[in-house]
């Protein structure tokens, strides 16, 4: 049985409801509900996703060159330096969405040093109330990518319709023959995040092409992007389905100050690949927890198939049903050790393990550091 989720239902609602028949104009209840419900996402409190450590040390690498103290930054929003040391750590989105304004705001640059030019603190919020005028989401991108174009001098980015699919492709300026891989992730992240956001749903990547060799952090890509992902190519490029563009804006003045107030956390995983096969079992396991998850076959027989199709589906994902019960444990483990004080037998209870020294085993294996070190590194 295939569960869908409320984030999925709502996006049909914005797209049945969201133009009043008479003016032809935003409902915006309708958009602050559907809103809420993204945000809920299944009903319960919204799944925590996390980031790799990875991505905190790229976004800090200006914080250094600049001779900053990086440490003194991730002390402040929550962080132990100590986590840097552990290739396999993660953090909560909750903690990178704040560094990621902490560093902005340090050094008065929301590209985070990646261009030869500074975009200034507030750029970010001024693109967001600019977008606000535009009635569709080709507008919208279109007017995104100018703005884009006007901050920066090293990438850009441009909107090319090629039949069925539409392109977000990025042009970059090489300097010593090194691709800024994170200039490249992070110009994505935003343009795409921003976009969804305006339409009140996830825009699915059906392909994501990337100028550079594959990075060793590439699996976080079929997370972000999509499972189809190809490197070495001429440019970074995302496709989607150019029906897409013709989605009105379905935000306000009064939305966007709730967006802002909350960015980047809010957009950072809520938009994930959220179509593929991992996604749609991962957001049924979550509806299982706390208690025991089934076994590969169960799954299989709710999604009507049998579970060597299963398999096979999961490995062309890159993915396995194992790999996505670890993941989904480990994320929402994280987001409890993280953000409450539940104790770790309460929290091995609800992700379904039967021993606390079991889960301490399998923390150890996830993130290189048992729950309590995990914990205690936050504090330190």
């Amino acid at each position: 049985m295939q569960h869908l989720s409320a984030a999925n239902r709502n996006a049909a609602v914005i797209k049945r409801s969201a133009v009043r028949e008479d003016s032809g104009e935003p409902n915006q209840e309708t958009v602050r509900e559907a809103n809420r419900e993204i945000t809920h996402d299944t009903g319960r409190s919204a799944e925590p996703g996390t980031v790799a450590i990875c991505f905190v040390e790229a976004a800090l690498e200006s914080v250094r060159a600049r001779h900053l103290d990086a440490d003194q930054l991730l002390i402040s929003v929550g962080l132990s330096p100590s986590l840097l040391q552990v290739p396999q750590a993660r953090v909560s989105a909750k903690h990178y969405g704040e560094l990621w304004r902490l560093i902005a705001l340090t050094l008065d640059d929301e590209f985070f040093g990646q261009d030869s030019r500074r975009m200034k603190s507030g750029s970010f919020a001024m693109q967001c109330y600019a977008l606000l005028g535009c009635k569709t989401l080709r507008q919208a991108l279109e007017r995104s990518l100018r703005f884009y174009a006007l901050l920066l001098d090293d990438i850009s980015g441009a909107l090319v319709t090629e039949g069925k699919f539409a392109k977000i492709v990025l042009k970059e300026r090489v300097q010593n023959g090194r691709h800024r891989v994170f200039a490249n992730e992070l110009l994505l992240t935003m343009v795409h995040g921003v976009a969804c956001w305006l339409v009140g749903r996830r825009i699915p990547i059906a392909r994501a092409d990337f100028c550079y060799v594959e990075p060793a952090h590439s699996a976080e890509y079929r997370v972000m992007y999509s499972n189809q992902l190809h490197f070495n190519q001429p440019h970074t490029a995302i496709s989607f389905e150019s029906s897409y563009l013709d989605l009105p804006v379905v935000q306000d003045e009064q939305t966007v100050k709730d967006f802002l107030r909350l960015a980047p956390s809010n957009f950072l995983v809520k938009y994930k690949n959220s179509n593929s096969l991992t996604a749609r079992i991962r957001r049924q396991l979550r509806q299982l927890l706390p208690g025991e998850l089934p076994e590969c076959e169960t799954i299989a027989d709710e999604l009507h198939m049998t579970p060597a199709t299963l398999r096979r589906r999961l490995a062309e994902e890159g993915e396995s049903y194992q790999s996505i019960k670890d993941h989904l444990r480990r994320d929402l483990a994280i987001s409890y050790l993280s953000h409450s004080e539940r104790s770790v037998l309460d929290i091995a209870l609800e992700l379904g393990f039967a021993e606390r020294s079991a889960f301490h085993r399998a923390f150890r294996k996830w993130t290189g550091a048992s729950p309590g070190e995990f914990r205690r590194s936050l504090r330190e």
